[in-house]
């Protein structure tokens, strides 16, 4: 179920490197040597987007729907490709069930729409935010043009954002309905994983341990946490670029990183503690926290390392942790509720007195966001399917000593899971200095 891995730096950007090997030109670099191209490239392609949006189409036709607007970034890029920056300028993508799609744009995201090339028939921009005319009402004066001012669904009431932004709702605008409010559709076609999106997955999971490698490799005592995630998430990244060329775009993130927000000595007690720019020391227990941006797509890699031998106390919080988690890889199976995962690592919390260390849940899906549903919890009853993507991640926090946790992205097969990511486990290869 485990991968080989290893924490010496140079094995794991020759690890990194050839897993590329398919999609390089003889260069290394430019894809290009001699009339050589690339043989692939990693995105999710324009056929896989138009299907996205025609299950869309088939939803709402079973609904007596004409169409639907999508004002979250994450759905517009997931259904056109487009990536953009969101703002407190509105921006929306426009489904309806016959006929031409739109992407509503502020006029300085025109070009941009098209360099990107999104999969949309037709863009139309207006000029800026607030504006004479207020966007909304302007977007308003759109779905009416297109006949979309009935039967009209929409991920959320109206725009939104915290740069500023104020704005009407829908049902607000001249002319414009109340439109049915899906909020999770998206979310919810987003679920299982296509092939292609588990090769991004998969290819950022490859980066994460490079990057990884490399933060292992320079923490050392009296080093600061943001030098060495600076030296590790540059050089992986470099790597990266250098390897895939011009298969490799982001369309999100910039690359490969490496750090470890502020979870050093007693403060990794924190599981979401932010960086400080803590000097490392001997003695100390990291929590770390590793990946890569592979066309939107993300995957997670944490460890729980050392600087220097630990104590006996600290072995004794690993081993649980490490038990906990082999726990939950043994609970995933398709069929079962994701709930029985979080009440498996419970019981173990339970026999074992643990319950003052446990902050959080076991883990989550992932994809183009961190985090997303459904998750390993006791009060989520989703069925696990084959295609899913999820962490495992449950951690034991013990004030004044630290904190204990590794994070591994599962892909759900058929009849078990397959670990993505491959970084060591085991206490000895996660000592440090």
């Amino acid at each position: 179920m485990m991968g080989a891995a290893t924490r010496d730096g140079d094995a794991a950007r020759r690890d990194a490197g050839a897993t590329a090997g398919g999609r390089r030109g003889r260069d290394g670099g430019s894809g290009r040597d001699g009339g050589e191209v690339w043989a692939s490239r990693l995105e999710i392609g324009q056929g896989e987007l138009a299907a996205r949006q025609e299950r869309v189409q088939a939803h709402l036709r079973g609904q007596g729907l004409s169409g639907m607007v999508f004002f979250s970034s994450t759905s517009v890029f997931y259904l056109t490709g487009f990536a953009f920056i969101p703002t407190e300028r509105p921006l929306a993508f426009i489904l309806p069930v016959e006929g031409r799609s739109v992407l509503f744009v502020p006029r300085l995201e025109r070009e941009h729409a098209r360099v990107m090339g999104a999969l949309v028939d037709d863009v139309v921009d207006y000029p800026e935010y607030p504006g004479e005319t207020h966007p909304m009402e302007l977007l308003g004066v759109l779905l009416r043009e297109r006949r979309l001012d009935e039967g009209i669904a929409a991920d959320a009431p109206g725009y939104g954002s915290p740069w500023g932004y104020a704005g009407p709702k829908l049902e607000d605008v001249q002319g414009v309905p109340a439109p049915v409010v899906l909020p999770k559709l998206i979310e919810g076609h987003r679920m299982v994983k296509s092939p292609a999106e588990v090769a991004l997955i998969r290819e950022s999971a490859r980066w994460g341990n490079l990057a990884h490698a490399l933060l292992q490799d320079y923490s050392v005592p009296g080093a600061l946490e943001t030098d060495v995630s600076a030296r590790a998430s540059l050089e992986a990244t470099a790597s990266m670029m250098k390897t895939l060329g011009r298969s490799y775009e982001p369309r999100g993130g910039e690359g490969a990183g490496a750090g470890f927000r502020g979870q050093i000595g007693p403060h990794s007690a924190n599981p979401h503690s932010i960086t400080r720019n803590a000097r490392l020391r001997p003695g100390n227990v990291l929590v770390t926290g590793a990946g890569a941006t592979v066309w939107g797509y993300n995957s997670e890699l944490e460890r729980t390392m050392f600087v220097g031998p630990p104590s006996a106390e600290q072995k004794r919080f690993f081993g649980h942790m490490t038990a906990l988690q082999d726990i939950a890889f043994e609970a995933i199976r398709p069929g079962r509720p994701c709930s029985d995962v979080d009440r498996a690592v419970r019981a173990y919390f339970e026999k074992h007195d643990l319950w003052p260390y446990w902050r959080h849940h076991v883990g989550h899906a992932l994809g183009l966001l961190g985090h997303e549903a459904p998750f390993f919890d006791i009060g989520d009853q989703t069925v696990i399917e084959p295609g899913m993507v999820f962490s495992v991640e449950p951690g034991l926090y013990v004030e004044g000593l630290g904190g204990f946790r590794h994070s591994d992205t599962v892909l759900v097969r058929a009849d078990d899971i397959e670990l993505l990511t491959y970084y060591p486990r085991d206490l000895e290869s996660l000592i440090c200095g």
